[in-house]
């Protein structure tokens, strides 16, 4: 179960849905519904995460203790590894541009409604569909020994710690509108302005960490 909180974790460094709770709190005026649009927002793409990961561990729950021995073979350690060193190349290569994404996303972000829960869970389930980490937390809590009722109601909290960076960035970006001109407000604005290294270094940061993680696993 600590394995699966730890990649839980690692996925909530989610660089396209933090970038785009940023630009709504840029976006919007003040006065505008930046509350109702956000949380519709990170609903939405909580419940993108949940639905996607029921099948994903059905999945994995069939295959039973193919995927035992997979997670504890040593050869786990050398994917990890390969994962990581793909992801900073990937990372190196786009520079951590997400702009043009963010930008198409943003068209439907304008007003809360129905559809910004939709787009939540577009994102949510691309995100996690996507995502190394999602994969590979769900098939230590397939192989973690809890019951099935546990397993499964663990999703919840799963898809929760999933979303809890993007959550925080949330709260921490109305902090922000709020005190434009206060120390977290100088340090928003260059976040905000070096977007592409934040990016950048979010990815850097994922790889180095299954870089890590896949070592310690040899």
């Amino acid at each position: 179960m600590f394995h699966a909180v730890s990649y839980a974790l690692l996925d909530s460094i989610n660089v396209l849905l933090i970038g785009v709770i940023v630009a709504i709190g840029v976006v919007l005026p003040a006065g505008g519904h930046y509350g109702r649009i956000v949380a519709r927002l990170i609903v939405g793409d909580w419940l993108g995460v949940f639905v996607t990961s029921v099948p994903v561990l059905l999945l994995f729950d069939s295959i039973g203790a193919p995927i035992r021995r997979a997670i504890e073979s040593s050869w786990f350690g050398v994917v990890l590894i390969l994962v990581g060193v793909l992801s900073a190349v990937l990372t190196w290569r786009s520079g951590g541009d997400s702009s043009a994404i963010v930008g198409r996303v943003m068209r439907w972000l304008r007003e809360p409604s129905a559809r910004t829960a939709g787009v939540g869970f577009v994102l949510g389930a691309v995100q996690s569909l996507t995502s190394v980490p999602f994969y590979i937390g769900l098939g230590f809590l397939s192989v973690g020994g809890l019951s099935v009722l546990l397993r499964y109601s663990a999703l919840v909290l799963y898809a929760s710690l999933a979303l809890s960076l993007p959550f925080l960035s949330a709260f921490a970006v109305a902090f922000v509108r709020a005190r434009p001109r206060s120390a977290a407000g100088r340090a928003f604005a260059w976040a905000r302005d070096h977007s592409e290294q934040m990016s950048a270094g979010a990815g850097y940061f994922v790889a180095v960490i299954l870089v890590l993680i896949g070592v310690g696993h040899l």
